[in-house]
């Protein structure tokens, strides 16, 4: 009789053991690949939850720096630059500073590469009488603001205003019956009305606005400026100004710098702060899934060889009680001139079938199971065909590991004391 009718006699007079090794084998496989598909479902899982919490941060981050970025250009600018010998008590009570600076000052830092200012703009202030309407008014020569070296072109905070033109405060329009395109003269020289303010309830209601040079030269103070506005970054760092402060320094050493408060500095704060903690809960939430993940492949670390020894036990048990209950008939084909070689290729090529067939069944248990981080998509698809393919080897070989030591007892037996006790 041949080895392999030999093996498929023997699995169809004992179905019922050769389907309980079946089942051990299958549970084992199936066991260990979803395992390795669950941990693999968490890691996906939490890239997808750490995405989202990424890009929700950011989206709300782009959010808050946009209504930042345009409620302080709103407000106008909140950092001023003044010469070094300047009385800051004056500047204080005044509204503006007495002494002056080059106006290169202002191309200097342009063509510089800082990082934490925007929108520079130089400005000649003076308090004087306008001899005209014999009335004291603050005059204030601007140009366009200085673009940054190598940084995009923005829009501006504060208008230019045209030569030969002039802006003028509430007050003075209003009291003076001037409108747009109106011809005035102020300090013997005629300009006319370019734009109008609203009333704003300050010294602005009692100020012209005039081209810089212009104003330099009814000033008698050519190439001289008496401060630099600039509209400071949103920087994320403990101490801006001091940060401010030193880079500005580093390019103009002999000035110094001050920086009023405004709600869009709070919100720039509060911007911060809140960046500063979606941080702490995308890092928190990084630290619980890991700490999740590490508990799970602990939980693999001794559930995988469990399931191995178990199914080894189980189908070693099963090969025991199978040639227990066969050795009459193993004494018999012996004495026939069986083979001891033979009978043990027999055992054991049954258990590799049953481990081989198990973990078939293993493998298409997985495609029915899922896990979470998968969606509706089964394990099998967190897993490669080589792990697959490898499972059911290793199902295989431990199945033929198993029953190997049974096996080898059935085939030593002597036939002759086998059947004596029969």
């Amino acid at each position: 009789m041949s080895p392999i009718r030999l093996v498929l006699r023997e699995i169809r007079h004992r179905k019922v053991n050769f389907l309980l090794s079946v089942l051990g084998a299958a549970v084992a496989v199936a066991a260990v690949l979803s395992t390795v598909a669950a941990l693999r479902g968490h890691d996906r899982q939490t890239e997808t939850l750490v995405g989202e919490m990424e890009k929700a941060t950011q989206q709300e981050m782009s959010k808050l720096e946009d209504e930042i970025r345009k409620s302080m250009k709103g407000l106008g600018f909140n950092l001023f630059i003044f010469p070094q010998d300047q009385d800051l008590g004056e500047v204080y009570s005044e509204g503006f500073a007495s002494k002056t600076m080059p106006e290169d000052y202002v191309t200097k830092l342009a063509n510089s590469d800082i990082v934490t200012v925007n929108h520079l703009l130089p400005s000649l202030t003076q308090k004087l009488e306008w001899p005209e309407q014999k009335r004291t008014v603050i005059l204030i020569g601007v140009r366009g603001e200085i673009p940054i070296m190598e940084r995009p072109q923005k829009s501006p905070i504060l208008d230019p205003v045209s030569p030969g033109k002039v802006i003028l405060g509430y007050e003075l329009h209003h009291s003076l019956g001037l409108k747009v395109g109106d011809k005035m003269t102020f300090m013997g020289r005629e300009f006319t009305v370019e734009k109008t303010y609203a009333s704003r309830g300050s010294r602005d209601d009692i100020t012209l606005w005039m081209h810089l040079p212009e104003v330099q030269e009814l000033l008698g103070k050519p190439g001289l400026i008496n401060a630099i506005q600039a509209l400071e970054c949103n920087c994320a760092t403990v101490d801006r100004l001091g940060e401010i402060r030193a880079e500005l320094h580093g390019i103009l050493p002999d000035t110094q710098i001050v920086e009023t408060e405004s709600t869009a500095l709070a919100r720039a704060e509060a911007r911060n702060t809140a960046a500063a903690t979606a941080k702490q809960q995308l890092d928190a939430k990084k630290t619980e899934r890991a700490a999740l993940k590490a508990e799970r492949e602990r939980l693999a670390g001794w559930l995988l060889p469990v399931a191995s020894v178990v199914s080894m036990i189980w189908i070693g048990l099963l090969a025991f009680i199978n040639v227990r209950e066969r050795l009459t008939e193993i004494g018999i084909l012996r004495a026939v001139g069986v083979k001891s070689l033979t009978i043990l290729g027999t055992f054991l090529t049954r258990a590799i079938a049953a481990g081989s067939l198990g973990g078939v069944l293993g493998v298409l248990a997985i495609f029915v199971v899922k896990v979470p981080g998968n969606g509706d998509a089964a394990a099998t698809a967190l897993l490669r065909p080589s792990e697959m393919m490898a499972s059911v080897l290793a199902a295989a070989a431990l199945a033929a590991l198993a029953a190997w030591l049974p096996s080898l007892a059935a085939a030593q037996r002597d036939p002759a004391e086998v059947l004596r006790h029969d």
